[in-house]
């Protein structure tokens, strides 16, 4: 039998931090595991996935923040860029896409 979802929860969230001070990241491994430098993962509910993300955006002092979550979008997935990340998100016919310069 399949696990049960938990309701009111999100299936995964990653965020991706570039160039960000290494004391935000410090404050992100409380919620999150960084399994590689800059990269987080953790299942979190909405609530704290979008509080987390406005942390993240107003201390990230010049650097970049991606945040990818699980969605019933049809990709499956929601991606939001914050800052003057290496890569941009494009919008292709309602696809998000990842723009390498």
């Amino acid at each position: 039998m399949p696990p049960k979802k938990k309701k009111g929860r999100v299936k995964m969230v990653v965020m991706i931090l570039e160039r960000a001070p290494t004391s935000l990241r410090g404050e992100l491994t409380r919620w999150m595991v960084e399994p590689h430098t800059g990269v987080f993962v953790a299942e979190l509910s909405a609530m704290v996935r979008d509080k987390l993300w406005e942390r993240v955006c107003d201390k990230a002092k010049g650097g970049a923040c991606i945040l990818i979550y699980s969605s019933d979008k049809e990709q499956g997935y929601v991606m939001r860029m914050w800052g003057q990340a290496a890569r941009t998100i494009v919008d292709f016919d309602g696809l998000s896409l990842i723009q390498v310069p």
